[in-house]
C-alpha cells in the first residue's frame, strides 16, 4: 500500500527528520526502529545479504509502523531497483555516485510518465489494482524519493553537476568511505575528511537540495544542527545491538568480580 513518504514531507517542513540504516535481514527489526520513533530507515542492499521475500516483508513491516523506508543500492541497475519500488521502497540510495550520468539514467526509470519511463506495475503499492491507477502513478512519483550518497573525492568534485540531475530529493554523506578516498581510511574526523563533507554541504545549501549527515557523535550532531542541517543518519542498528549487548554484559562481569 503507497503511504505518504512523511520524510519528504518533513524535508519540505524543515524540520528534523531522524533515520537508521537497517542491516540486519529481518522484519521485526525495522518494526522495532519504527516504533522507537525514527523517522526514516534506510534498508541496506549494498554491504548485507537479503533475499527478495524478506526485504519486502521489512517494506511492509515500515509501513505498519508509519516510518519511510528507503533501500540502499550499488548499482543503478532498473532491473535490480524498479521491483524495489515495486515492493514498496519509498526511494533509492545509490551509494558512491560520482557524476551525473548514471544518476540521471536512474532518475528516468524510477519515475513515471510525464517524469520518467518507469514501467507501469499496479502490484502491491497500488493495492493490486484496487487503487485508481492512473491517480497511483501520481501518487508513487510525489512519493519517491532518490538520494545520492557522495562517498569519494570524485563526487564531492562532481557534485554541482550531480545536484542538476532533475528528482534528487537529498543528499547522503559518507564520511567513511570518503576518507578511504583521500588516503584516510577511518579518519572520519580528520581535516581533509571535514572540509570535503563541508564541501558537500554548502553545494546542498547553493543547490536548495537537503542534505543528510551522519554525525559520529553528539558534538558534531550540534555542529551541523547549528548550520540548519535537518536531516540525519544516527548509525545503523547493528551497531547500536553490539554496543547494548556490551554494556550489559559489563555490568554483570563488574558485578561478578571479587
Amino acid at each position: 500500500m503507497l503511504t505518504p513518504n512523511t520524510l519528504k514531507r518533513r524535508l519540505e517542513r524543515g524540520e528534523t527528520a531522524l533515520g537508521l540504516f537497517a542491516s540486519i535481514p529481518t522484519a521485526v527489526t525495522v518494526e522495532m526502529i519504527g516504533q522507537a520513533g525514527f523517522d526514516f530507515v534506510i534498508l541496506d542492499t549494498e554491504h548485507t545479504l537479503v533475499n527478495p521475500e524478506t526485504l519486502e516483508h521489512m517494506l511492509r513491516a515500515a509501513e505498519l509502523a508509519g516510518i519511510t523506508a528507503l533501500v540502499r543500492v550499488r548499482r543503478p541497475d532498473p532491473d535490480v531497483v524498479v521491483p524495489l519500488l515495486d515492493a514498496g521502497a519509498r526511494g533509492i540510495v545509490l551509494a558512491d555516485v560520482r557524476g551525473p550520468e548514471a544518476l540521471a539514467a536512474l532518475s528516468d526509470s524510477l519515475r513515471f510518465q510525464p517524469l520518467g519511463w518507469r514501467s507501469m506495475n499496479g502490484g502491491r503499492p497500488a493495492r493490486f489494482g484496487a487503487d485508481d491507477l492512473v491517480d497511483y502513478l501520481r501518487r508513487a512519483n510525489d512519493a519517491l524519493m532518490l538520494v545520492p550518497m557522495i562517498e569519494h573525492r570524485e563526487g564531492v568534485e562532481n557534485l554541482p553537476a550531480i545536484l542538476r540531475v532533475p528528482g534528487v530529493d537529498m543528499v547522503l554523506e559518507g564520511a567513511a568511505d570518503l576518507s578511504q578516498s583521500l588516503g584516510l581510511p577511518w579518519q572520519t574526523d580528520a581535516p581533509a575528511v571535514r572540509e570535503m563533507l563541508d564541501r558537500i554541504h554548502a553545494e546542498c545549501r547553493r543547490a536548495e537540495v537537503p542534505f543528510c549527515a551522519i554525525p559520529r557523535g553528539t558534538a558534531r550532531h550540534d555542529d551541523w544542527r547549528e548550520r540548519g542541517v535537518h536531516a540525519f543518519v544516527l548509525g545503523d542498528e547493528r551497531g547500536i545491538a553490539f554496543r547494548a549487548l556490551q554494556a550489559q554484559l559489563a555490568t554483570y562481569r563488574e558485578e561478578a568480580s571479587p
